[in-house]
């Protein structure tokens, strides 16, 4: 039994870090539904469309960096809550704007406010529980993010059907100001143990990660194959499952909801397995390998075959991308524990950066080929296997022979 204590502790800290990553989760993929209802009703082309979605993913990469830091510094309670403010600006902001400017400044905000949802909690966590509890906990985490990411699909499809997308996104600013106090009020606060370190002792374990080659044989494949299912997911099969496959909104939200319940339940099996098959010899770094090979494996059909990938293919891509998040715990493995979040903020800058540049990168693609007379559905293929050749590539690297790590 968990001692009374424990289990009050536990609630304080869980509940609120985990409504946190759910709103960012759910904001990470709320255009994935929002977007053909904003390109529309506002005239967005495809480029338009895919910049305006990436500005989160621009703005969430650049905190990564300093956020450590701040986390260190400061504590996950009053980094978290405080930037959430940020968030809730900016999904108000995002509401009442009428052009792509002020979407886009909503949107930036929007991904600076929820830069700290995961690695504030991960904090937490590391200064509250023991080293044993901290899978179950990250799956637990990312769980949570999961339910955001299945919120953002079907159900937001049906909500749209008895609110407008400005009312959807006022009652989010509203939602995120609701989990900012439940941060402030309920989170207990505990002394880090970096709190005296410098800004120049702090900026040195920065540079030490990003001159590691161990963390550079990652960080290709955060960038593109991490980054970018996040490019795709967020934005881009919902359009491409409309011009390959011929599905209206109401089939894309049934399949985006499948999607997301292949994450939840990935994360869920690294929550309560991953520490188990580890015991029994098996090591992280063959679970994320297997993963990422059926991942590509995927991806390759769905491009190819887009019409064959139907239900199945799609659900299993999301399940391999839920367990890429092993590649946070494989990079901080190779630093000390006081220097282990800011190798995950290094790394989810990379993530980012990928997502960003990637569904951004896709929409110009596409519109640049339909330009000189490509066909929607050549475009939409030529872009993603682009994107395909990319991991092809990242995936070489991370498998490279006689590689110093």
């Amino acid at each position: 039994m968990i001692p009374p204590a424990s289990r009050k502790l536990w609630l304080r800290l869980f509940v609120p870090f985990a409504a946190g990553y759910f709103l960012s989760y759910l904001y990470r993929t709320v255009n994935a539904v929002l977007g053909p209802v904003l390109a529309r009703e506002l005239s967005l082309g495809d480029n338009a469309l895919g910049l305006l979605t990436s500005t989160y993913f621009l703005a969430f990469g650049i905190a990564q960096l300093p956020l450590g830091m701040l986390l260190d510094r400061f504590g996950p309670r009053r980094v978290e809550a405080g930037l959430l403010l940020l968030a809730a600006a900016g999904a108000a902001t995002f509401a009442l704007a009428d052009e792509l400017g002020g979407l886009a400044i909503g949107r930036a905000l929007i991904g600076l406010g929820v830069s700290a949802c995961l690695m504030a909690s991960f904090k937490a966590f590391a200064q509250w529980f023991p080293p044993e509890r901290q899978a179950s906990l990250t799956g637990l985490i990312m769980a949570a993010g999961g339910l955001g990411a299945l919120t953002a699909s079907k159900p937001l499809e049906l909500a749209l059907g008895f609110a407008s997308w400005r009312g959807i996104a006022l009652s989010l600013a509203a939602t995120t100001l609701l989990v900012a106090a439940l941060l402030w009020f309920l989170v207990p606060d505990k002394a880090s143990e970096t709190k005296g370190a410098g800004f120049a002792e702090q900026l040195a374990g920065v540079k030490s990660i990003f001159s590691s080659a161990h963390f550079w044989r990652y960080a290709p494949m955060g960038f593109c194959f991490t980054g970018g299912f996040m490019a795709v997911q967020g934005l881009w099969a919902s359009r491409w499952m409309m011009v390959l496959e011929g599905m209206d909104g109401a089939a894309v939200g049934s399949r985006l909801t499948l999607i997301s319940g292949a994450m939840l339940a990935g994360f869920l099996f690294m929550g309560f397995f991953a520490t188990a098959l580890v015991h029994r010899g098996i090591k992280l770094e063959k679970i994320y390998l297997g993963a990422m090979l059926l991942a590509l494996a995927c991806f390759a059909l769905i491009t190819s075959q887009p019409t064959l990938a139907g239900n199945l293919l799609w659900p299993v891509l999301g399940a391999c991308f839920s367990l890429s998040n092993i590649a946070y715990s494989l990079v901080a493995q190779a630093f000390p524990p006081a220097m282990s979040g800011r190798a995950n903020t290094a790394l989810n800058l990379l993530v980012f950066a990928g997502a960003f540049g990637l569904q951004w990168g896709i929409g110009v693609l596409v519109d640049l080929l339909q330009a000189n007379a490509w066909a929607g559905d050549a475009a939409f293929r030529a872009a993603f296997c682009s994107l395909l050749g990319a991991q092809v590539l990242a995936l070489g690297w991370l498998l490279r022979p006689n590689r110093r790590t």
